[in-house]
């Protein structure tokens, strides 16, 4: 797979990452993604000029000047997966993958990547497949490069489960797409699991024992008392600090006493919307 760049530097979104605009933004720049959500463009158009500029020799002219490179743009993506101008199917990044996105109109912006596919007449089987693993590669590559695992729940979404969980406004996308072939996105999600283990890193002969021995003690660790919130993985932090800074979580002065299971139970609990964090309502794709 080929992840050629367009960013969208013009866009607001943009800028205000740049800007560190305020805790959220900073935040997803410290922390990272603690997820990847799917969405499609809902219009007849599968070209990437409609959406990206400048052309750069592949892309073709947007000759409307409706693309998202413009600071009137009120959505901004982390990748477009579409027809270049000789139809030929591409992965673009358009935005920094450590950035906040406006992609989804609530708290999903805080937590996940966006990856949007560029719909066509939703009949032609041959481009959905292949929009839909490029996709799929995409969203391994993200999860093997911030260690999330595509199978656990909440962590690979489209924007209607986004919708289903709360963190994301009403809309049907991408499963209204992937039904018309009688496929879903727990089929996506294995396809993306199937890649990560089809590409894992192979360890050198003799190494095996070695390897294992390692990953017990960062499991054993995980497992023990967390001091600091330095020390609470990446995939609860947010909520973590959320709680700290709440005065809802204080620990004992010495350290906050958190063991991971604890950890995970209070990223469910806060994915169900009962940890007192508010979830404000936004539009369909800016930040609320």
């Amino acid at each position: 797979m080929e992840i050629r760049q367009c960013l969208l530097t013009e866009n607001t979104c943009f800028k205000r990452n740049q800007e560190g605009a305020d805790s959220r933004y900073t935040l997803f720049q410290r922390r990272g993604p603690l997820g990847v959500m799917l969405h499609s463009t809902g219009a007849n158009n599968p070209t990437l000029r409609r959406y990206l500029a400048p052309d750069d020799g592949v892309i073709g002219e947007n000759r409307y000047d409706n693309h998202w490179n413009r600071p009137e743009a009120t959505a901004c993506v982390h990748a477009f997966i579409g027809l270049d101008a000789v139809g030929e199917v591409r992965v673009y990044q358009t935005l920094p993958w450590n950035y906040r996105g406006w992609h989804c109109g609530r708290s999903g912006n805080d937590t996940h990547i966006s990856i949007e596919l560029c719909e066509d007449g939703l009949l032609d089987e041959a481009y959905k497949s292949r929009c839909f693993h490029l996709a799929a590669e995409l969203t391994a590559e993200v999860c093997r490069r911030y260690g999330l695992d595509p199978l656990t729940p909440g962590v690979v979404v489209d924007h209607a489960e986004g919708y289903a969980l709360g963190i994301a406004s009403n809309h049907g996308d991408v499963g209204h797409w992937l039904e018309k072939f009688g496929k879903t996105m727990d089929d996506f999600r294995q396809e993306v699991a199937q890649i990560m283990a089809q590409t894992a890193p192979e360890v050198p002969g003799g190494q095996e024992d070695a390897l294992i021995a390692l990953i017990d003690r960062r499991i054993e660790a995980y497992r023990k008392v967390s001091m600091t919130l330095e020390d609470v993985p990446v995939w609860a932090r947010d909520t973590v600090a959320h709680l700290v800074e709440q005065g809802i979580l204080r620990g004992t002065g010495a350290g906050l006493e958190l063991s991971e299971d604890l950890a995970r139970m209070l990223v469910m609990l806060d994915r169900l919307g009962l940890s007192g964090r508010t979830q404000a309502n936004g539009n369909t794709n800016q930040e609320s």
